[in-house]
C-alpha cells in the first residue's frame, strides 16, 4: 500500500490480519461486557490533543489505527449494550446482526431498486413480509427500512398528509398525547405544519391519551373549521412504556375518517411476546405503524421501519420519475419487484435489512421471544424489589412494557430545587462512575427516576445492584 500504487486496498494477508484483529477486539468485548465499566470518562486533555490531529498524509498499518481507535474512543464510549445500561430505551443489539452489517458495508450494497441486486431486493421484501406477518398486516399492505423510529414517522405522516389533504394543509390538524415522542413535532415541521396545527392531547396517570378530551377537541376543532387528518397513537411511551387504548381509536378513527399512525418503535416488539402480545390489540388495523428494531428486536443502529396498510400509498407519496432511473423499471416482470427508493426519501440506501435477516434465521423467533418475554419479567422483578423497600421508595408508575419509574420518600420533604437536584447528581455521578447508566424522568411534573429492562444480558441481580446504587448515592447526599 504506497502512493505509487494509489488503489486504496489491502492485500488479501492484509485483510486478513486486519479483519482477524477486528473482529477478536468485537468478541473480546461481548465477553469482557458484563464486568466492564457501563462507560469512562474520558480524558480531557488526550482527546482535545487528538482532535488537533491533522489528516494523516501517509498510510498507516491497519493494527496500529485499531489501536488508535481502541484506546482513544471505545474505551470511553457508552455501552448501551451493557447490562446495567438502562436509561432511555436500550439498544441491545446481537453479534449476528453486527456480522449483517459487516458484510453489507463491506459487499457495498445499494439497497434502493430491484434491478441488479434482485435478492437484496428479495431479502427485504421477504423481512417486510415476516414483520406484516406479526402485526397480522393484510395482503397489499408494504413497508419500508428507514434510520429509525424519527425517520419512521416522517414518512408514515408524510404519506398520511397525501392521502388525506393531497397536498392541501391549510387549517389542517393532527393529534397526539402529550407523552407521544418528541420525533412527531420534529417531523411535522419539516412536514410544513405550523405548531398551532397539532393538538398535544392530556393523558391520565398510566400516560394513556385521554379518549374523551381527544373526541372534544377534534369536535371542537371542526366546528370552528378546521380539517382533522390524523392521529398518533403511541404503543409504548418513552417516559412510562403506556400503551394508549388502540382498539377503541381504530374504531374511533373509521368512524371518522382519520388516518391512524401507531409510533410502535419502543413496544412493537411486544408483539413476540407469547404472553403480553395481547397488549397491542387493536395495532393492526392502524393505517401505519412505525417499529424500532434496534430498541426492543435487539438489532445494532440503524434500522427502523414504517408499515403502511395499503403499500401503493407510499409509491403514490414518494415515487418520482427521472430519465436517469428508467432501467429501474425494465427488469425481470415475472417476479414482483419493489424498488424501495421510490418508497421513502432516500434514493442510495443502505442494506439495512440483512442484519435483520440473519439474526432472524440464527436465533429463530423462538429466541427472540423468550428474550422479550425476560424484559417483561425483569420489569416486574425491579417492581417487587422497589416494593420490598416500601419505605425508602415509592413507585410513580407501575411495570409497563418493562419500564418502570419510581421516587426515593426521602426527598419528598425537600423543596423541587433540592430534590431535582439530589437525582441529577446521583445519576450524573453514577453514570461518571461507570457503575450503571439510569436516566431521570417526570412523571405528573416531578422528576422521577425510570428503568427499561429491556437488554437480554441483563440479569436480576443487576437489577437490584443498581436499585441499592441509587438508594446508597441519595442517602449520601441527604
Amino acid at each position: 500500500m504506497t502512493a505509487d500504487n494509489p488503489t486504496l486496498s489491502l492485500t488479501k494477508e492484509e485483510m486478513r490480519k486486519f479483519s482477524q484483529a477486528a473482529i477478536d477486539m468485537v468478541i473480546d468485548h461481548y465477553d469482557a461486557l458484563p464486568l466492564a465499566p457501563v462507560g469512562r470518562k474520558s480524558d480531557p486533555k488526550m482527546l482535545q490533543d487528538w482532535l488537533q490531529e491533522p489528516p494523516p498524509q501517509n498510510s498507516s498499518d491497519p493494527l496500529d489505527v485499531l489501536k488508535e481507535l481502541q484506546s482513544h474512543a471505545l474505551n470511553d464510549t457508552m455501552n448501551i449494550t451493557h447490562p446495567k445500561y438502562l436509561a432511555f430505551v436500550p439498544g441491545p443489539g446481537n453479534f449476528a446482526s453486527a456480522m449483517g452489517d459487516m458484510i453489507a458495508s463491506s459487499y457495498n450494497i445499494f439497497a434502493g431498486a430491484w434491478l441488479g441486486p434482485s435478492g437484496i431486493a428479495a431479502i427485504e421484501s421477504k423481512v417486510i413480509d415476516w414483520l406484516k406477518q406479526m402485526f397480522s398486516f393484510d395482503t397489499g399492505s408494504g413497508g419500508l427500512f428507514v434510520s429509525g423510529g424519527s425517520m419512521a414517522n416522517l414518512t408514515a405522516m408524510a404519506v398520511a398528509r397525501h392521502v388525506k389533504l393531497r397536498g392541501n394543509i391549510t387549517n389542517a390538524t393532527i393529534y397526539f398525547s402529550d407523552q407521544t415522542h418528541s420525533s412527531v413535532r420534529k417531523d411535522l415541521a419539516i412536514l410544513g405544519f405550523q405548531p398551532y396545527q397539532a393538538r398535544k392531547i392530556p393523558s391520565d396517570e398510566l400516560g394513556r391519551i385521554e379518549m374523551t378530551a381527544l373526541v372534544d377537541r377534534i369536535y371542537d376543532d371542526r366546528r370552528r373549521g378546521m380539517v382533522p387528518f390524523c392521529l398518533v397513537a403511541n404503543a409504548g411511551t418513552t417516559n412510562t412504556g403506556a400503551i394508549d387504548p388502540l382498539k377503541q381509536l381504530a374504531e374511533f378513527c373509521k368512524h371518522e375518517g382519520l388516518w391512524l399512525h401507531v409510533d410502535a418503535a419502543f413496544g412493537g416488539g411486544a408483539i413476540l411476546s407469547p404472553s403480553q402480545h395481547h397488549l397491542l390489540n387493536g395495532i393492526e388495523q392502524a393505517d401505519s405503524i412505525t417499529i424500532d428494531p434496534h430498541k426492543w428486536m435487539f438489532q445494532p443502529y440503524e434500522i427502523g421501519c414504517v408499515l403502511v396498510r395499503n403499500e401503493q400509498f407510499l409509491a403514490d407519496t414518494f415515487k418520482i420519475d427521472a430519465e436517469y432511473l428508467e432501467i429501474f423499471n425494465h427488469g425481470d416482470t415475472s417476479t414482483q419487484q419493489v424498488n424501495y427508493c421510490d418508497y421513502g426519501v432516500q434514493l442510495t440506501r443502505e442494506f439495512r435489512a440483512l442484519k435483520f435477516w440473519m439474526s432472524l434465521k440464527v436465533f429463530g423467533l423462538e429466541n427472540f421471544s423468550a428474550a422479550v418475554d425476560r424484559g417483561f419479567m425483569l420489569a416486574k422483578h425491579a417492581e417487587k424489589t422497589l416494593a420490598l423497600d416500601s419505605n425508602f421508595w415509592r413507585i410513580a408508575s407501575p411495570a409497563q412494557l418493562c419500564t418502570i419509574t419510581f421516587a426515593a420518600k426521602a426527598l419528598d420533604n425537600l423543596s423541587t430545587e433540592q430534590a431535582e437536584a439530589i437525582i441529577t447528581d446521583t445519576v450524573r455521578q453514577i453514570m461518571a462512575s461507570g457503575e450503571a447508566v439510569i436516566a431521570p424522568t417526570r412523571s405528573n411534573g416531578k422528576m422521577v427516576l425510570r428503568l427499561c429492562t429491556i437488554n437480554p444480558r441483563t440479569k436480576r441481580k443487576d437489577i437490584a445492584y443498581v436499585i441499592e446504587l441509587l438508594k446508597r448515592y441519595i442517602l449520601a447526599r441527604l
